[in-house]
C-alpha cells in the first residue's frame, strides 16, 4: 500500500510527538499487516499496542512512500478518533463505505463483491476503534450481520481506551421486522441495541427485548431522528460512533448533518446496472463540503478519509 496524500498538519504534529488536539486526524502511509484481522460483518479487527510501540519513521509513521507492510498499531493510529477535549467527550460519527468507479455501493445487493481483503482489514480496524457500530435493518438482512466478537489480541487497546471488549451493534429499524432468533440478538458479547421511534409496534419491541436486545427510543414517531440517535448513543456512553450503512441510513445521516467523517474505499471496478449509491434518499438543500484527510492506494483500490470542514 502506498501513501498518496499526506496527513493533516495536526496529525503530522502528533506523529512527531506533538498533540493533534481536538482534530485527531488520520495518518496515511505504508501497507497493512498481512496478519491483520479484519472483516466480514461477523468479525471485528483491532489495534494491539499503541502509538508508543509503532515502528517506522518519525513519531512512529513511515518516512517514505514505498510499499510496505503496516502493523495494526500503525493502522489504528492512522484512523484514530479525535482526542477528547476538556469536559464531556463529544460524539464523533464516521461512516465506512465502498463504491465502484461508477458509483455502485453494491453488486447483486451486497458490498462484498466490490471489496478486497485490505478493505476488510480496514473494516475490522474501524470496528475495533469504535464504541458502537450503527447499521440499518435492511443491511442487517442483506449482509447477514453477526455480533462483533471480542478478540484477545485487541483487548489491551480497548481497555486502555475505556471501552468494552467489543463494539455493540446498533440496528436502526422503524418496523422492527427482524429475525430475533439470529446470533446478532441471541449471543452477542455486548447486547445489541435497536434504535426505533416511540410509536413503533409494542409487540415487536417486546419481542426484541425478550431476545436480549436493548430497545432505545430515538424518535417521536415510528422511525428515528438521526440527531436523536447520536444523542441517545452518547447518553449511553458511546461517543466513538461508526456506521456501515446502508445507503438509505447514510443518506438520512447526511441530510441531518450529523456525519463527521467518511472513510470511503473506491473500488477499481465498473458495474453499470442500477445499484444504489453509498447514500440514498432526498438530496440536501446545500451540499456539505468535506476535506481530504488521507489517501492510500493498493492494487488500484483507493482508501480515502474525509471529514467535514
Amino acid at each position: 500500500m502506498r501513501r498518496l496524500f499526506p496527513v493533516t498538519d495536526e496529525t503530522a504534529a502528533r506523529a512527531s510527538g506533538g498533540s493533534a488536539g481536538q482534530d485527531g486526524g488520520g495518518a496515511a502511509g505504508g501497507a497493512l499487516a498481512s496478519g491483520g484481522s479484519g472483516g466480514v460483518p461477523d468479525g471485528s479487527g483491532g489495534v494491539p499496542g499503541g502509538p508508543g510501540g509503532v515502528p517506522g519513521g518519525s513519531g512512529g509513521f513511515p518516512d517514505d512512500l514505498a510499499d510496505r507492510e503496516w502493523s495494526l498499531a500503525e493502522l489504528g493510529l492512522a484512523y484514530a478518533y479525535p482526542e477528547p477535549g476538556p469536559g464531556e467527550p463529544q460524539p464523533w460519527l464516521r461512516a465506512n463505505m465502498v463504491s465502484t468507479l461508477d458509483g455502485a455501493a453494491q453488486h447483486d445487493g451486497r458490498s462484498q463483491p466490490i471489496s478486497t481483503a485490505t478493505d476488510m482489514r480496514i473494516f475490522g480496524t474501524l470496528r475495533a476503534l469504535a464504541d458502537v457500530v450503527i447499521v440499518g435493518a435492511e443491511t442487517v438482512r442483506q449482509e447477514g450481520y453477526r455480533p462483533a466478537r471480542a478478540r484477545a489480541e485487541f483487548a489491551g487497546a480497548r481497555e486502555a481506551a475505556g471501552q468494552g471488549p467489543a463494539p455493540a451493534i446498533a440496528v436502526i429499524s422503524a418496523s422492527l421486522d427482524l429475525d430475533f432468533s439470529l446470533p446478532l440478538f441471541t449471543s452477542p458479547s455486548v447486547p445489541t441495541l435497536i434504535l426505533t421511534g416511540a410509536a413503533a409496534a409494542p409487540d415487536r419491541m417486546a419481542a426484541a427485548e425478550k431476545a436480549g436486545a436493548r430497545v432505545v427510543i430515538a424518535g417521536d414517531g415510528v422511525g428515528v431522528d438521526p440527531v436523536r440517535v447520536v444523542q441517545a448513543l452518547a447518553e449511553l456512553g458511546h461517543t466513538r460512533l461508526l456506521t456501515e450503512g446502508g445507503p438509505r441510513l447514510l443518506g438520512q445521516l447526511v441530510a441531518s448533518g450529523v456525519l463527521d467523517e467518511l472513510c470511503l474505499t473506491i473500488s477499481p471496478m465498473l458495474t453499470a446496472g442500477d445499484a444504489q449509491r453509498i447514500a440514498g434518499g432526498p438530496s440536501v438543500a446545500v451540499p456539505k463540503r468535506f476535506e481530504l484527510v488521507s489517501l492510500l492506494e493498493e492494487e488500484g483500490f483507493l482508501f480515502s478519509r474525509y471529514r467535514r470542514t
